[in-house]
């Protein structure tokens, strides 16, 4: 990939949500929300403290994460549709 986020932020490509709800109605692209998950897809070498020291990035490539539903700002890469955001909006981790 050609972008590499700075600093704090993460890349992040959304997962695509359910075609239907769990009584099997079928949601039609205008009813869909934007989902909130996503798989890091790259991350930044971090933010420096008040010292100058590099704090670690708790999320790394390929990550499966969950995040709000404003966060990041939507950007183009190489024709695909991805977030960038920093790792603060990040809500959690899914397993």
């Amino acid at each position: 990939m050609a972008f590499t986020p700075l600093h704090d932020r993460v890349l992040v490509r959304r997962i695509e949500s359910d075609e239907k709800t769990a009584g099997g109605l079928i949601i039609p692209d205008t009813a869909k929300e934007k989902p909130a998950e996503g798989v890091v897809v790259s991350v930044g070498a971090g933010a420096r403290d008040e010292d100058g020291e590099r704090i670690a990035m708790d999320v790394k490539a390929g990550d499966k994460i969950l995040f709000g539903k404003w966060s990041g700002t939507e950007i183009t890469v190489e024709g695909e549709e991805l977030l960038i955001m920093k790792e603060a909006d990040i809500l959690g981790l899914i397993s």
